[in-house]
């Protein structure tokens, strides 16, 4: 989605928003309002209701929402004074505690909407008119904690999503459907691939032996493709001293999303939020040369990092995640070359495994923002470097202005999913501020210290979010060289169980991965529960095939055909080397 278009729809939802806050105290003059933003798909909106909203409930207000917008209201929006705004939500604590904030902050004003004799503060932007969207179906009912915050009031939630013609919104209920019957969540279950255990704890996945296997494959494929672009690997502890998180800036710009610190031997350790600190102290451990630079560390690290109960999504949003983390050190001059690695690593990432719809956002520096750190003639020849890297790949971008972290200019890799939700997965950063924080120093040609630039770089960004996206991609129907299990062998009966063994013990002789299943059950009952499984083969095996020595196999689509089992190992073993995605 264009950046054009993603703010019209922005627009859009948001208006689509008030529309439903305007329902909903019409019908439920009670209902206190809170907060109602546009999300990736549609809206949702925050309420506090002595009535417990149920799932028929939402069609009377779909009624409502829908005779508003045949009124066609224009948004009107004004700036109204403190006080001025405290009388108009005097009986809405939920707007009362907005406006005291704002007015802490320094506010003067507060910015409202106001469509037909509905209004409520909101800094907007909306549409223009509510009569330019056509159609509004609401979805579901949730909860919400005020503010997020899990000691404040819980609040009903209802999202909605919103369309101009009801064309539009029936293709996206199919897409919607299509993503469910392949959603990460319902597949991880059925096909083993991992779990959730409220004993352990929300957002911290188990991985189960067929999703281990899955993303073990994962991880073998992109550190074969490191090594051969000169990555170095280390692995560093899962917790840190608080020293190391206050030199790095993670206590003070990202403590919100830490764990609570860990007291050990009158210390404090905190589970760490982030690999870099750690790569940081082995690259200044020993005086460094220009001749070692560019140093390329990597690390399947695994991270914490306190997300909302709210906003937790089978792998796509967890609290424990393995990042594909690594730290590029170099000079200014190598920036571009680097990036451009990295981009050809990412590009081979998605070719390989067939991702086609992405997009590269390319977060620059707000030029009215004081909040940088660096020269801005670097940050404006790093920009540029970045833009025109993507523009030499021929990479899908968009340019966000504002949207760079404060140490530098960033490349996040923005994937779409079956119903055009957008999911960042890998991210490149260029960091001016760790370097100095930390003192990093290089020798250079001329024998002086200087300053190194630090790249972060994560191309699947991490394990269980990219996992969770390759679950919903493939529909569980994983590629040969990625499928957990690759086949699964299956006699006629027990009569020709020996001859099953023999070609599972060859099979796994030849590092194919293979199940042997011989459970006293009909043909057509092992058939269909290999079917479920989703794998790439099923090999049948009777008194034909244990004669000729030959094996039958079924494929996916159901196509079958008897070769020798020779035959069948070079053509999984060719699928596997080439990668194809059958």
């Amino acid at each position: 989605m264009e950046k054009s278009d993603k703010e019209y729809m922005e627009k859009f939802w948001h208006t689509s928003a008030h529309v439903f806050a305007e329902a909903l105290t019409s019908e439920y003059p009670t209902a206190l309002i809170a907060i109602g933003p546009p999300i990736e798909q549609g809206f949702h909106y925050d309420f506090d209701l002595d009535y417990n909203l149920k799932e028929s409930d939402l069609d009377k207000i779909e009624q409502k929402m829908n005779q508003i917008l045949k009124r066609k209201d224009k948004m009107i929006q004004k700036n109204v004074s403190i006080d001025e705004a405290k009388k108009i939500f005097e009986k809405n604590k939920y707007k009362i505690e907005m406006i005291n904030d704002l007015q802490a902050n320094g506010e003067k004003e507060i910015s409202t909407y106001t469509n037909g004799q509905f209004i409520d503060m909101c800094k907007g932007p909306h549409l223009d008119n509510v009569g330019e969207i056509g159609t509004i179906k609401l979805l579901k009912i949730s909860s919400a904690y005020w503010k997020g915050n899990e000691k404040n009031k819980q609040l009903q939630r209802v999202y909605g999503i919103a369309f101009k013609t009801k064309q539009e919104l029936n293709e996206w209920i199919e897409l919607r459907k299509k993503a469910e019957e392949n959603s990460n969540i319902k597949l991880g279950k059925e096909l083993d691939l991992y779990m959730m255990s409220e004993k352990v704890g929300r957002g911290l996945p188990i991985w189960c032996p067929n999703g281990t296997m899955l993303r073990m494959q994962l991880q073998n494929f992109l550190i074969k493709e490191q090594q051969k672009r000169g990555y170095q690997f280390m692995i560093t502890p899962h917790i840190g001293k608080s020293d190391l998180f206050s030199t790095s800036g993670h206590l003070a710009h990202y403590k919100d999303i830490m764990y609570a610190p860990i007291k050990i031997d009158d210390e404090e350790y905190y589970l760490k939020p982030m690999n870099c600190p750690f790569h940081i102290e082995y690259y200044a451990k020993t005086k460094r040369s220009y001749r070692e630079l560019p140093l390329r560390i990597s690390e399947m690290g695994t991270v914490y990092r306190y997300e909302k109960s709210g906003e937790l999504s089978g792998l796509l949003r967890v609290r424990g995640f393995t990042q594909d983390d690594a730290h590029i050190f170099c000079t200014q001059e190598q920036v571009k070359q680097e990036f451009k690695g990295v981009f050809d690593l990412v590009m081979d990432v998605m070719n390989t495994l067939g991702l086609k719809n992405f997009r590269v956002r390319i977060g620059t520096r707000d030029p009215n923002s004081d909040k940088y750190v660096g020269p801005k003639e670097i940050w404006e020849k790093a920009t540029q470097e970045i833009i025109d890297v993507v523009k030499e790949k021929n990479i899908n971008f968009t340019i966000e202005e504002g949207d760079a972290a404060f140490y530098g200019p960033k490349a996040d890799i923005v994937i779409n999913d079956a119903i055009g939700r957008e999911w960042q997965t890998g991210t490149i950063q260029l960091d001016y501020n760790l370097p100095d924080r930390f003192d990093l120093n290089y020798t250079g040609t001329d024998g002086k210290d200087h300053r190194p630039v630090m790249i972060h770089r994560a191309p699947f960004g991490s394990f269980e979010r990219f996992t969770g996206i390759i679950i919903e991609h493939f529909g569980g129907k994983f590629p040969t060289w990625l499928s957990p299990v690759q086949a699964i062998i299956i006699p006629v009966s027990e009569n020709f169980s020996e001859y099953a063994k023999e070609i599972n013990s060859k099979l796994l002789d030849e590092e194919i991965r293979v199940k042997l299943d011989d459970r006293n059950e009909t043909l057509g009952y092992r058939i269909r529960e290999g079917q479920k499984e989703k794998v790439p083969y099923l090999i049948v095996a009777g008194a034909k095939e244990q004669e000729n020595k030959t094996v039958t196999i079924r494929n996916r689509q159901n196509e079958q055909k008897t070769m020798t089992l020779d035959e069948f190992i070079d053509q999984v073993k060719k699928e596997i080397k080439e990668k194809t995605l059958n």
